[in-house]
């Protein structure tokens, strides 16, 4: 269906009805949610880009409105599937965070499809937390979850990626927190299923970063936790045409504190490669 000029649907992908959204033409910019989000934490680019670009949002397995489902699946394919089912490539991928991460893999195993690159504090297949902040959270989560207190993760993944551990709940938008926050809640909130299992590439992209051609632009928060600013150092140095820049005053997700910096970035980087308008 289409709602003043956006098609909403679902795309049959690999077992799955995949939840996604388009709008506006030209240029395609597909953008990759966060793992503490869905594709709403987009609402402050979707209509912005649109107005210059065909912009596609999806809801990746697992989240928002795309639900769940049994066998193993790669979500760089699921990806891959979506732009097949709309007849849609290149594309210009903008991810963040675990968003980030896809857009790398799916990159590197169909690099066909991709035009350029904007990674927006992204993590990254095959890199392995070691600092002290990062192990005490994934800790603190897993307990959490395992003791059914889902508000009780929430909060500490609103600690960690809206607020940043130097700075309080005070000093981040309250109404930026509860859209994580209601996001975050409807991830944890989706039911199990038996024998999911996600398959990782191989080798996977810490080894293989450079091997990406496209040009790339790689956007963070000067609050973001260290060691995500050191994931996107190590990105920036070793693929060769690309750029970073820094959005002071913001932790992991910048696009959301910042939505008009952001997007004139976004923008101005577009206009650069020739595909601004």
């Amino acid at each position: 269906m289409s709602s003043q000029g956006t098609r909403i649907g679902f795309a049959p992908i690999n077992g799955l009805d995949f939840y996604f959204e388009t709008k506006g033409a030209g240029t395609p910019l597909l953008l990759i949610h966060a793992g503490v989000a869905d594709s709403r934490m987009w609402d402050g680019q979707f209509e912005q880009f649109s107005k210059t670009h065909l912009v596609i949002r999806c809801d990746l397995r697992g989240f928002g409105q795309s639900g769940k489902s049994a066998g193993t699946f790669a979500h760089y394919q699921d990806i891959a599937a979506l732009l097949n089912y709309l007849n849609v490539a290149p594309v210009t991928v903008i991810g963040a965070s675990f968003g980030g991460y896809v857009a790398l893999d799916f990159a590197l195993a169909y690099p066909d499809l991709v035009a350029a690159l904007i990674l927006v504090a992204p993590a990254l297949g095959g890199y392995e937390f070691e600092s002290a902040e990062m192990l005490e959270f994934f800790a603190a989560e897993e307990e959490a979850l395992a003791r059914g207190d889902r508000v009780g993760a929430t909060e500490l993944n609103l600690k960690m990626w809206v607020d940043g551990l130097n700075r309080g709940d005070g000093e981040v938008s309250r109404q930026v927190r509860q859209q994580v926050k209601t996001m975050q809640l409807h991830i944890f909130s989706q039911p199990d299923v038996a024998d999911m299992e996600e398959q990782e590439l191989i080798p996977p992209a810490l080894e293989r970063l450079e091997q990406i051609m496209v040009p790339t632009l790689l956007v963070r928060g000067d609050q973001d936790v260290a060691e995500f600013q050191t994931i996107s150092n190590l990105i920036a140095h070793k693929i060769r045409h690309s750029q970073q820049v820094i959005i002071p005053g913001t932790a992991h997700l910048p696009s959301l504190e910042k939505p008009e910096e952001f997007n004139q970035i976004v923008l101005d980087f577009l206009k650069n490669l020739g595909n601004g308008s």
